[in-house]
This record gives C-alpha cells, sequence and structure tokens, in this order.
C-alpha cells in the first residue's frame, strides 16, 4: 500500500488532518495541471498552480470526503479540474456572447473559428452525452484529458486493465468527435 493511501485511510478515520497529504500529492497534481493547461490557448490567464489550489480547495472544502486509494483521490482530483476549466470556459463565453455588450454593425463584424473556451464547451457538452450512455468510457476521457493522467494510472485508478482503458480511450475519442462534429 502508498504512502499516500495509507494517509488517505488515516484522514478517514480522523487520525490525521489533510493538510498531511498536501505535500505528498502537491508535485503529482502539478503535474497533471501543467500537462493539461499546455493543451490550453495561448494568453490562458489560470496557470497549473492556481488550477492545483482550486481543485485542493474543491477536494477538500466540504470536509467530510474519504477515498479508499490513491486513484481513487487522483480521480477526484481530476473531475475537479475539470469542472474549474469548465467554469472558466463558461464564464469566458459569457463575456463572449453578450458579457461586455458593445453594439456593433453585423456588416463590419468578422466571424472567429471557434476558441479554445468553446472547444472545451464542446467537449464538455459531447462529455455529459457520453456519460448517459456509457459512464465508464466517460470516466476515462475526463481522467485524461482533463486530469493528465497516464493510461497506466487510469486503469489504477478505475480497476480495470490498461488495455481496457485503451480500448474505451479510442472509442470514447471518436464517439467524441462525432458529437462534436454533429454539433457543429
Amino acid at each position: 500500500m502508498s504512502e499516500i493511501t495509507q494517509v488517505l485511510g488515516e484522514i478517514s478515520r480522523g487520525d490525521k488532518a489533510s493538510e498531511e497529504l498536501l505535500p505528498l500529492v502537491y508535485d503529482e497534481l502539478r503535474r497533471h495541471a501543467s500537462a493539461r493547461m499546455a493543451r490550453e490557448a495561448a494568453g490562458q490567464t489560470l496557470q497549473p498552480t492556481a488550477l492545483v489550489h482550486e481543485a485542493w480547495l474543491r477536494v477538500f472544502g466540504d470536509g467530510g470526503r474519504t477515498w479508499e486509494n490513491r486513484g481513487h483521490f487522483f480521480g477526484a482530483a481530476a473531475e475537479a479540474m475539470r469542472r474549474i476549466l469548465i467554469e472558466k470556459a463558461r464564464s469566458k463565453a459569457r463575456l463572449k456572447h453578450g458579457g461586455n455588450q458593445v453594439r456593433l454593425d453585423i456588416e463590419q463584424l468578422e466571424l472567429a473559428e471557434t476558441t479554445p473556451e468553446e472547444k472545451v464547451l464542446l467537449i464538455d457538452d459531447a462529455l455529459e452525452k457520453l456519460q448517459q450512455q456509457d459512464p465508464e468510457k466517460a470516466r476515462v476521457v475526463v481522467l485524461k484529458f482533463f486530469g493528465g493522467l497516464t493510461n497506466e494510472q487510469v486503469a489504477e485508478s478505475v480497476g480495470v486493465t490498461v488495455r481496457t482503458v485503451e480500448r474505451h480511450w479510442a472509442y470514447a475519442k471518436a464517439w467524441l468527435f462525432q458529437s462534436i462534429r454533429a454539433q457543429q
């Protein structure tokens, strides 16, 4: 059993405070956040450190949460990072689509391609549909895309083989691509 799993068990029993877990997981959470943020558009205002801190607050904010093991904890952190990025994208999209309204002549407008924020929202919409159809494959997408986990880490977290993760990932990517394509 890993040190992280032991500390998570002690936290669940009330023997340790959540602050004792942070030094053990911080570097790995930061690596996952950095990997995810590297895929974001240039000019992103959210930094990996801030993403990790926000995710930490969400994961431990209400207290009383327990995790079975290391994989379960990192899965919860990946889901928190996903939700943070979705909220940021929605906020930017609201501003883009009417938040700071300025009257413009439609003939002077240049239509832009889909922004990175809109892409994240399209992915999230498609992911919600996949979640309803096949929750296990949607979980793999969340852990890999938003959590930045490797196939081995996802397999450990979900409790399946690496080959199953690879099959789920391949299927989910194709399914999401078709779903997003249909939305545009």
